[in-house]
């Protein structure tokens, strides 16, 4: 709804005595006396001050909330977002027609007067009086700021508002006082400026340059004499001369103010009469505010800047701080966001998940080294409507992510290999591995108390082939299951957590990862963000650091903001991550992500795909850039088998076919042109043994093998630890597990 400026409504009969009213105050004003705290006046009633001479010296003038920008790291903007939609512009690049009518209409002696304008009062008594309404106000236009700024502070609480434009001899005594000093401070054209850049034109439009884009799709230097004539207009009543919902009322309005242009000898009446007669010119423009209006699908990123802005300390040291020092705005906010990896992520997404299908996806890809997000994107579009959503499937919940995650599945499997390589695990370690097996019988966990497995519940692989032993590398290839949990048995939870500690891994709820077995087969929801990040470590030589989406602030009068920086700290020695980058080099050359695999760079990554086909995950990386793809049901509501994603039918989903191709295609984009470094991969020696460990993967990823026997229902064998459902897929407790 607009808003009205106070004084409007009142009979004749009430703008007289209201304008006597202010007559006396301001020549009591005026002849500098000391208005008494009690008497005729009644200065100490609700609303009032004590005296004029205990009112503050100075007028609190804040800076006036603006638009902030949202640029990418190219300085191209994501978005525009604001609590008033202001641009402030200096005089010079305001209409002089702008400047004349506002001044016409509002305050037509305002170079003549002081702060109060008694001529000014008693014409306005009668004009008003004969029309039978309001064409004339009695405050001048330094009186009318002043108000503004009480508007202005007192922002959109609806309390303080309501103080701010009360109807009482006190604030009216208090916006005296005030207008007398900024006359003194300021001067006419300051004080014309200021006015122009703080008033409300309706329509969500603060200041001149909004209003002038809002209604004419110009800037306010460019505005014409009916154009300017239509804009001061409105200022009186927004609500009542909106062009855009009454045009006749607005055209009215506007001849008024051609009109009193005319007598005020701003232009001639045949200029006036002309204008008069020309239709209003309306070119609209709507409101472009907030991330739904960002571009290349960046509108989930948009809001994890706005999040980022919100909760970090850095800017505040409160809540509340953050928050009004966002709503004020002005900001132009320099993004990581690079728009050749955005647009790539978009376009991959668009290729392979379609908007209205029933599962969906979210990639988000982040610089090793620097932790900077580079892309973020989902198939779900940032929005209100049918298959949309505000929720950012790529953060954690406190980021207005997903409650929980997603669960990883296999995905995981390479911080645990990284956590027993850095307790003195060979690289060529093997296991027998079976296709099925118990887990063990008790893990050791960071508490001393080891985990006990007193419900006997099994693990197994995807296949019955799929019989070891296996070393790690074949293993980590191949994605065996009974390996990993043979593993974890023998390196404890402890060293597993730690290694998640250092490299960021939380849980979606923010929560630490529970000292649970099945946490090596991702049983618990982590984030694309998160994941990304992690695996970025590896891509770094082991230095991981925690992602960041802000490069720089500016504020206005070009004032550089401190931003949050990235955090770098070692997570495994080099030779750990050197390793896991040639186990991971091998999950694309001949495992389970050969689908995934670049031909043009060096590559790594790891697929996950949870029990029932719930979720379906890729987390790769080159050394310049580190990505997690998940596909699946937010609700965790969908089992993905005999589904179509992106118009192709998949009989089952394995995480090397939907997310691994929509991976590939982003990589190939974002490093179009980019350099293409190599890992320093180690040398694993061949197993001892060399027999046959079942069929090549191509056969291993048949959707028609595996047998998803049932064991346990279900039944989670850690009593106190809530799982998301279908975590403990066939109910055999491997938690996930998968390709």
């Amino acid at each position: 709804m607009g808003k009205k400026r106070s004084g409007g409504g009142l009979s004749p009969t009430q703008q007289a005595a209201k304008f006597l009213g202010v007559s006396v105050l301001a020549g009591a004003v005026l002849a500098g006396i000391a208005l008494p705290a009690v008497g005729a006046l009644g200065l100490a009633a609700k609303g009032s001050v004590e005296g004029f001479d205990e009112i503050p010296a100075n007028l609190k003038q804040p800076p006036l909330s603006q638009r902030t920008t949202i640029l990418d790291n190219k300085g191209g903007a994501i978005a525009t977002v604001y609590s008033r939609d202001r641009t402030v512009v200096p005089l010079k690049d305001i209409s002089p027609y702008m400047q004349k009518a506002l001044v016409a209409i509002e305050d037509s002696r305002f170079y003549e007067h002081g702060a109060v304008d008694l001529k000014g009062i008693l014409r306005a008594i009668n004009e008003n009086a004969q029309s039978g309404g309001v064409t004339q106000g009695a405050s001048t236009l330094t009186q009318q700021y002043v108000k503004n700024v009480f508007m202005e502070e007192a922002g959109d609480d609806p309390t303080k508002l309501a103080q701010a434009t009360q109807q009482t001899i006190g604030r009216k005594i208090r916006e005296l006082k005030y207008a007398i000093q900024l006359e003194d401070k300021l001067g006419k054209k300051r004080i014309l400026a200021n006015y122009l850049n703080i008033t409300y034109f309706g329509e969500q439009a603060y200041g001149v340059e909004a209003a002038a884009q809002r209604y004419f799709s110009k800037s306010a230097k460019n505005l014409t004499m009916e154009e300017s004539a239509m804009l001061a207009g409105i200022v009186q009543s927004p609500s009542r001369y909106d062009p855009v919902n009454d045009e006749e009322e607005a055209t009215k309005r506007r001849n008024v103010v051609l009109q009193r242009m005319a007598e005020t000898h701003d232009i001639s009446q045949d200029d006036a009469d002309r204008a008069k007669e020309k239709p209003l010119g309306l070119k609209i423009s709507k409101p472009q505010n907030g991330c739904i209006t960002a571009v290349k699908g960046a509108g989930f990123f948009c809001d994890y800047v706005r999040e980022v802005f919100l909760t970090d300390p850095v800017f505040g040291k409160t809540k509340e701080a953050r928050a009004k020092l966002w709503n004020r705005g002005g900001l132009r906010v320099q993004t990581t966001l690079d728009p050749q990896t955005q647009e790539s992520v978009q376009a991959s997404i668009k290729d392979h998940v379609y908007q209205t299908d029933k599962v969906a996806t979210a990639a988000t890809f982040v610089e090793p080294g620097t932790g900077k997000i580079l892309g973020m994107g989902q198939s779900k579009p940032y929005g209100f409507g049918k298959n949309e959503t505000q929720i950012n499937y790529s953060v954690d919940r406190k980021m207005s992510g997903s409650n929980y995650g997603f669960p990883t599945g296999s995905t995981f499997k390479p911080f645990l290999a990284a956590a027993a390589l850095e307790q003195g695990t060979p690289v060529t370690k093997s296991y027998p591995a079976p296709y099925r097996m118990p887990y063990p019988k008790s893990v050791q966990t960071c508490s001393g108390k080891p985990w006990v497995n007193n419900g006997g519940f099994t693990v197994e692989n995807e296949n019955e082939s799929e019989v070891g032993p296996y070393a790690l590398e074949e293993a980590m290839a191949k994605s065996i299951n009974t390996y990993f949990v043979q593993m974890i048995g023998e390196t404890g939870m402890c060293p597993v957590m730690d290694m998640a500690d250092k490299l960021g891994v939380v849980q979606g709820n923010g929560d630490k990862l529970p000292e649970v077995p099945a946490i090596a087969l991702g049983s618990k929801g982590i984030s694309p963000l998160t994941m990304a990040s992690a695996y970025a470590a590896f891509a770094n030589r082991g230095t991981y650091c925690t992602p960041v989406a802000i490069e720089s602030i500016t504020a206005p009068g070009d004032k550089s903001l401190p931003v949050p920086k990235s955090s770098c700290s070692r997570a495994m020695t080099t030779k750990t991550a050197d390793s896991i980058n040639t186990l991971l080099s091998g999950v694309i050359d001949s495992g389970t992500g050969r689908e995934a695999g670049l031909t043009d760079r060096a590559n790594a990554g790891k697929t996950g795909t949870t029990d029932s086909r719930k979720n379906a995950w890729f987390v790769g990386y080159t050394p310049n850039l580190s990505g997690a793809v998940w596909v699946g049901s937010a609700l965790q509501n969908v089992e993905m088998e005999n589904i179509t994603i992106g118009g192709q039918y998949q009989p089952k989903v394995f995480g090397g076919q939907v997310p691994g191709p929509i991976w590939k295609d982003v990589m190939v984009g974002a490093l179009s042109g980019k350099p293409s470094p190599g890992f320093n991969l180690i040398d694993i020696p061949d197993p001892e043994q060399d027999r046959d460990k079942g069929r090549d993967r191509d056969q291993d990823e048949d959707p028609d093998q595996g047998d998803g026997s049932p064991g346990s229902k279900g039944k989670s064998p850690w009593p106190g630890i809530s799982l998301p459902p279908g975590v403990i897929g066939g109910g055999n407790g491997h938690g996930g597990g998968h390709r």
